[in-house]
Parts: C-alpha cells; structure tokens; sequence
C-alpha cells in the first residue's frame, strides 16, 4: 500500500500529539520538540523517507528518539566548549556574582543588633526552624521572625547599595 498525502494526514492526526510528548519529555523543550516533529512530518510528505504502513507508529517514534538524541548530542559538545571558553560576558557575570555574596557575607557581619546575625545564620547556613532558634535564644517565634525581617531589610538596603 502506497502512502498518499491522505495517509500522512491521518499519521499525523494520530500520532503528532504523541510524538511531542516524546520529544518534549527528552529535549525539555516543547517548541524544538515540535520543530523536530514537523521536520519529521515534512520528509514523510516530500518522500525522503519510506516505511511500513503497519509499522509507522514505531519508525515516527524512533525517529523523534534519535533526532533528540542528535540534538543532546549537539547539545553537549556546545555546552562543554562553553565551559572550557566562557564567554567575557559569563565571567563578568561570575565576578558581579561573587561582588553580591562578597557584600552580603559583609552585610550580614554588620547586623545588628548580634542577636540578627545569629538567627540568620542559624536559619539560613545551619538550616534551624524559628522552632529551634526560639528555644535557644529562650524567647517566642514572633521575635524570631520579627528579627529575621528586620535582618532582610538590613540586607537589601546593603545589596542595593551595592547596585
């Protein structure tokens, strides 16, 4: 049985939703997962590939598997050349990114009053709920998140002054 364009119609109705999901769940990316479908759909239509009739569920599905797999491929030969030859702009961005936790470890010395510093670290970096905090400083939770805002507003003014 030859395959018309009223077949291909009928393959794609059928089957197009399906093949995206495939796509979509391997490249986490729906619009080049849909690209590769089309791209699919338009070589069955120009007569570049040919198939089964019976088996065109599994060669459609195989195809958007390896053509996936190319593009991770591609995918991570460019990330790993970026990784060996970071770009002036990503270096400048990891400098302005350790400038910010510079300034915020800083800012977070400068608390006060001490007892600010000590519930952001022990909340932040010793990972204590304000349960926990409270007990050890002996006081209510409402005076531990009273202090923890107080702290967060001291170190947004720091960051934003930091630009």
């Amino acid at each position: 049985m030859a395959i018309n364009n009223r077949h291909i119609e009928q393959l794609f109705k059928a089957h197009y939703h399906e093949m995206c999901r495939l796509g979509v769940r391997l490249l986490h990316d729906p619009d080049q997962a849909r690209d590769i479908v089309h791209d699919i759909f338009a070589q069955v239509l120009d007569g570049e590939v040919s198939f089964r009739p019976d088996k065109a569920r599994s060669f459609l599905m195989t195809c958007v598997r390896n053509r996936c797999l190319n593009v991770m491929r591609s995918r991570s030969v460019r990330e790993q050349a970026m990784m060996l030859y970071p770009l002036d702009e990503e270096q400048q961005a990891l400098d302005d990114d350790e400038q910010h936790i510079k300034a915020l470890l800083d800012g977070i010395e400068r608390l006060a009053p001490p007892i600010c510093r000590g519930i952001v670290l022990m909340h932040y970096r010793d990972g204590l709920t304000f349960k926990q905090i409270a007990a050890h400083y002996h006081v209510s939770e409402t005076t531990i998140y009273k202090h923890l805002r107080d702290a967060m507003s001291q170190l947004r003014l720091t960051l934003k002054q930091l630009g």
